[in-house]
């Protein structure tokens, strides 16, 4: 039949059919005949399958190795060699008699490279032993699964470290090279469960060196507020596993726990010397301009001389300097991603930035260079109404009993005092032009931040930081700025300096609310700048706080 076979083929190649060549010599091929023959060849005895399988093998391969060249020979026989080989571990026989209370002992193999192995150890005081206290996620050995919390260690690297203290131990895994042998008895309570990745903003700062509880210096993660984190294990009450995003490392680091990191920094406050509060500083003779009175199409020619008054006659509190805060009763904000369905209002834009540095300025400009698509909140004012002012879109007139009301009930964002008549932007102010759908944008106060992060509004902040001291002097040389002593005059020295210390005290205290920095170096190009941020605010998946994502119980 073969034959047969090969002879049609044959016919088929000599009228140049596609494929006939290659199906020709693989019939035609040595080994096939070869193993036709045995399949051929009578059995005259009972022989085994395995004795069948090995006489068929052997043809086959005589017949392979008789059309192959050296090269190839040589080849395959070095395989087998290898093959054949045995390059396990000889481990000694179990006894033939184990005790019954003798305990499972596993033996870890891990090979140390230049990263550390990623896990933790704490002793028994009592006992003795020493004890597998945490494994970080990502490390070498999570990434080997072998060693896991709670594991007890009985030797590394043929040494026992039964009575040892944690420090001796580490210092013998540090002086091991290439593979480390670890003796263990396994936890029998082990749990398998996997942990699920928290996202979060640190609220404050943290250092690890500066910690002298952390178990493991090493091992912990320094990160600064404003810093986004992938908690990835929260199983200890006490020291949370993280990475900070975007992650560069797979090895997780320990941060500590939200109620570990309130209390420290409690004790932190009270255990600070007596100082002068931030609330009570001296004022300087340098006024703020209000930045909330501009409108979308209409500036009022009073608004120059208005000045704010919040840190010169509205008292304030010790909020900010007491261990109440908001950033200390909460170190860690819980975050998601984001997206504006269409259908939802826009997000309220807020810029803030120290006096002088140009978030009037930037704010004005893009609001009268994109009048249908940014506006401002029309503020409130207890002033008489004036010839050619219209109410609803100049001001909101109201009453000085009514702002007092609107005060005594957190609706006012900001207010101030001028010339005997009160000023303030009201929270529907805001509002009103967000219902409209166009975007609104207000500069306000640092300190006011708090009051509009809502889920309402889910605010985007943007600072606005000022450029470096050369480039800050020469491109405010012509400017002019307002004080109480005069209406108009240059910058001077002390006013540069003062706004470079506002600004970083600004960003030293307040950048764990920033979503994005802006330098205002040229004005036209921080305001395309700042359209394009806003751009991907209102249109591209953002970090928020989860309470602003969750629907409205």
């Amino acid at each position: 039949v073969l034959s047969n076979v090969v002879e049609d083929v044959g016919q088929a190649m000599d009228r140049n059919i596609s494929g006939a060549h290659i199906l020709h010599e693989l019939l035609s091929a040595p080994w096939l005949r070869a193993v036709l023959k045995v399949k051929k060849k009578p059995h005259t005895q009972k022989h085994t399958t395995q004795t069948s399988l090995r006489a068929v093998t052997k043809l086959i391969l005589n017949s392979l190795f008789s059309h192959l060249s050296p090269v190839p020979q040589a080849l395959l026989s070095s395989h087998d060699s290898v093959a054949q080989s045995d390059y396990g571990p000889v481990l000694p026989p179990l006894p033939d008699e184990m005790p019954e209370d003798e305990e499972a002992m596993r033996i870890v193999c891990l090979v140390k490279n230049n990263q550390p192995l990623g896990a933790t150890i704490r002793k028994d005081e009592e006992t003795g032993e020493i004890y597998i206290a945490r494994v970080i996620h990502g490390g070498l050995a999570d990434r080997s699964g072998l060693l896991h919390p709670g594991d007890m260690l009985v030797e590394v690297n043929g040494n026992p470290v039964v009575g040892l203290e944690p420090e001796q131990v580490i210092q013998i895994l540090i002086n091991s090279r290439g593979t480390i042998l670890f003796k263990v008895i396994p936890n029998a309570a082990q749990s398998s469960s996997s942990h699920k990745s928290v996202y979060m903003k640190a609220m404050v700062d943290y250092c690890p060196l500066q910690d002298s509880s952390i178990p493991c210096a090493n091992a912990g993660m320094a990160f600064s507020r404003g810093d986004l984190l992938e908690v990835v294990d929260q199983s200890d009450a006490q020291w949370w596993q993280a990475r900070k995003m975007p992650c560069s490392v797979s090895c997780a680091g320990l941060i500590p726990s939200a109620s570990m990191l309130k209390s420290k920094q409690r004790e932190q406050w009270w255990c600070q010397p007596l100082q002068v509060h931030t609330c009570i500083r001296p004022c300087k003779n340098l006024l703020l301009i209000p930045p909330l009175m501009f409108k979308t199409d209409w500036f009022p020619a009073e608004f120059p001389l208005w000045r704010r008054t919040s840190f010169r006659r509205r008292r304030q509190s010790c909020t900010s300097c007491s261990p109440n805060s908001s950033a200390l009763s909460t170190p860690y904000e819980e975050v998601a991603l984001y997206q504006r369905p269409p259908q939802e209002n826009h997000r309220l834009i807020i810029l803030i930035g120290a006096s002088g540095v140009g978030v009037s300025e930037v704010r004005m400009r893009l609001i009268k260079h994109n009048p249908t698509q940014f506006q401002g909140p029309i503020p409130h004012t207890t002033r008489p109404i004036r010839v050619g002012e219209q109410p609803g879109r100049d001001y909101h007139f109201v009453t000085k009993e009514l702002f007092e009301y609107m005060v005594c009930n957190n609706r006012l964002v900001e207010y101030g005092e001028f010339r005997g008549h009160l000023y303030g932007t009201s929270t529907d102010a805001i509002d009103d032009v967000l219902r409209r759908g166009r975007m609104c944008i207000i500069d306000v106060e640092p300190h006011s931040i708090q009051v509009l992060r809502t889920r309402k509004l889910k605010p985007y902040v943007v600072f606005i930081k000022p450029p470096s001291p050369d480039r800050l002097r020469q491109t405010r040389r012509d400017a002019r700025i307002i004080t109480n002593i005069t209406a108009n005059r240059a910058f001077t020295e002390e006013d540069f300096v003062d706004l470079e210390d506002s600004s970083r005290l600004i960003e030293a205290k307040y950048k764990q609310f920033f979503d994005g920095v802006l330098v205002n170096e040229v004005l036209q190009d921080t305001c395309m700048q700042l359209c394009s941020i806003i751009q991907e605010a209102q249109e591209e998946p953002q970090w928020i706080p989860v309470s602003w994502s969750r629907a409205e119980e």
